[in-house]
C-alpha cells in the first residue's frame, strides 16, 4: 500500500512549525508514539541554533542561501504503485527484479514499487518502506528507529529530520540468515521545492548478512529550490556482515544534508560506500561506533565535483572497544569551481587497545579553481593502538595528458579515462553492473561526454 499525504493547506505549504508536523503524522494516521517523537524532535529543531561560520564543522559551508521557508515540508504526492515496467522510463532506468533480493521504489514520499523474493521473505526478513514498517512491525522499528544510531540531538538538521521524516527503508535481517544478493531501493523526486527526509533503517542480527544499495535521485529544475534531510542508521550485530551502498546523485538544486551512522557489535563486519555526485551542496556525517570487541569498519567515498559544487564530508572513526579495526578511503575528483571539504577524525576511546585505524583522503583537481580542505585528525586515548592517517591532492600530470592525446583522445576523453583509473578500485567493489554503469555515465557527463548506454542512464 502506498502513504498518500493529504494535501497541505496554503499555510503548510512552506516552510516548516509545529502545525506541519502534526498534520503530517494525521494524514499518515500514524500512532501516538510517532507523534510525540515527531514532537520531541521538533523541540529539540527549535532550541538548537542554525549552525554558522562561527562553528567549528561549518566554517568551510555557507548555508546562508538556503531558504527553509521555500520548500515544502509534506504533500508531494507519489503515483499509483505499478508494475516495474509500467514506471517512467527516468525512474526505473537501470533498475531490475533480477538479481536482487528485493527491490524498493518510491517517488516523492511515497512508495510506488515494492519486491522482495518468496525465498528471502519466507526466512523472516522484512524489507518494505519505513512508513509501512511502522505499521506492520511497530514494536521493531520502536526499538531502533533513531533511539541510538542517529538521535535528533545530533545536529539540526537530525533533528529536523526527526520531526518531517517520510518515506525510506527498513531492512531488517534475523539472526542466523545470510543474503548474499543485493536489495536495492530507489527514491526518486520531482516534486515542486521539495523537502525529501528519506530515513533508512538497517538491522542485520547475529550471524546475519546483507547488502543495500540506496539511490537518490532527480532531474535538475530550472528554478526553485530542493532540499534532502536525510538519516541512515546501520546495525550491525554480533559476527554480522553488512555491506551499504549510498547513491547521491539529486539534481543541481538540492541542498542535501545526511548523517549516516553504524552501530558495530562484536566480531561484526560492515562495508559502507558513500558516493557524491548531484547536488548544489552536500553536507554529510558518515560515522562508525565500533562498540564490540573485534568489530570491523571499512568506510570507502567517491566524489565527483563540477561547475560550482559544494561537498562537505565529515566521518568519525569512534573505536570504543579493543582489538577494533577501521578502514578509510575517500577518494574524488573536482572540475571548474568545485570545492571538496574532508574532516575525518579517528577517534580512540580509553580503554580501546590494540586498535587499528587508517584513514586517507585522495583528491585529483582537474581545474585550478577547484579547492579541497582536507584535514585528517586523532583523538588517541589508548596508548597500544596503531593509528595512520593522511590527505593528497594534485592535478593531473601534463605528461599523461600528452600520452593519452598522441593516441588520439580528446582532452576530455583523456581526463575522464584519468579519473576513472583513479577511482577504479573503489567502483569495483559496487556489486551491481547498473550502478558502475550509472557512475560512469555521471562522469561521461561531468567531462562533457555522451553516455556510453543511453538506455541505462537514469536521468
Amino acid at each position: 500500500m502506498s502513504t498518500t499525504l493529504e494535501r497541505p493547506t496554503e499555510a503548510q505549504a512552506r516552510g516548516f512549525t509545529r502545525e506541519a508536523v502534526e498534520a503530517l503524522s494525521r494524514a499518515k494516521g500514524e500512532p501516538a508514539w510517532v507523534l510525540e517523537a515527531r514532537l520531541r524532535s521538533w523541540e529539540t529543531y527549535e532550541a538548537t541554533p542554525m549552525p554558522t561560520a562561527r562553528d567549528e564543522e561549518w566554517r568551510r559551508t555557507s548555508i546562508r542561501a538556503l531558504k527553509l521557508d521555500q520548500v515544502t515540508p509534506f504533500g508531494a504526492g507519489a503515483m499509483p504503485q505499478s508494475s516495474l515496467g509500467a514506471l517512467p522510463n527516468d525512474v526505473r532506468a537501470g533498475l531490475s527484479e533480477e538479481g536482487r533480493a528485493g527491490l524498493l521504489v518510491q517517488h516523492n514520499s511515497g512508495m510506488v514499487f515494492r519486491a522482495l523474493s518468496d525465498e528471502v521473505a519466507g526466512q523472516g526478513v522484512i524489507f518494505t518502506g519505513l512508513d509501512e514498517a511502522v505499521r506492520e512491525h511497530p514494536e521493531l522499528v520502536k526499538k531502533y528507529f533513531m533511539a541510538e544510531a542517529v538521535a535528533p540531538e545530533h545536529d539540526k538538521f537530525s533533528a529536523l529530520h526527526g520531526a518531517f521524516w517520510s518515506g525510506g527503508t527498513f531492512l531488517y535481517v534475523p539472526r542466523g540468515v545470510a543474503i548474499e544478493t543485493p536489495f536495492q531501493t530507489r527514491v526518486f523526486a520531482d516534486a515542486d521545492a521539495p523537502a525529501i527526509f528519506a530515513h533508512t533503517l538497517i538491522v542485520v542480527e547475529d550471524n546475519a548478512q546483507a547488502v543495500l544499495i540506496d539511490e537518490f535521485i532527480s532531474p535538475t529544475a530550472e528554478s526553485g529550490q530542493g532540499f534532502s534531510s536525510g538519516a541512515v542508521e546501520l546495525y550491525s550485530g554480533p559476527n554480522a556482515h553488512l555491506r551499504y551502498f549510498n547513491v547521491q546523485d539529486w539534481g543541481r538544486h538540492f541542498w542535501h544534508f545526511n548523517t549516516q551512522r553504524l552501530i558495530a557489535d562484536r566480531d561484526s563486519t560492515t562495508n559502507s560506500l558513500t558516493i557524491l555526485l548531484g547536488s548544489k551542496l552536500t553536507k554529510t556525517n558518515v560515522e562508525s561506533s565500533l562498540r564490540g570487541e573485534g568489530a570491523t569498519s571499512e568506510m570507502l567515498g567517491i566524489y565527483f565535483g563540477d561547475g560550482t559544487q559544494h561537498f562537505d564530508q565529515h566521518t568519525i572513526q569512534d573505536h570504543v572497544k579493543p582489538n577494533t579495526t577501521s578502514d578509510l578511503l575517500f577518494k574524488g575528483a573536482l572540475r571548474d569551481r568545485a570545492r571538496q571539504v574532508f574532516s575525518g577524525m579517528i577517534k580512540v576511546e580509553p580503554g580501546a587497545q590494540k586498535t587499528n585505524a587508517y584513514q586517507a583522503n585522495r583528491n585529483l583537481l582537474l581545474s585550478d579553481k577547484a579547492r579541497v580542505d582536507s584535514m585528517p585528525k586523532l583523538e588517541i586515548g589508548a596508548n597500544d593502538v596503531r593509528c595512520t592517517h593522511g590527505a593528497t591532492m594534485g592535478q593531473v600530470e601534463p605528461e599523461y595528458l600528452f600520452y593519452l592525446r598522441s593516441r588520439g583522445l580528446t582532452r576530455e576523453e583523456a581526463e575522464r579515462m584519468i579519473v576513472e583509473g583513479f577511482l577504479d578500485e573503489i567502483v569495483q567493489r559496487i556489486p551491481l553492473e547498473e550502478v558502475r554503469d550509472r557512475l560512469s555515465d555521471a562522469i561521461q557527463a561531468k567531462m562533457g561526454l555522451p553516455p556510453r548506454n543511453k538506455e541505462d542512464s537514469a536521468v
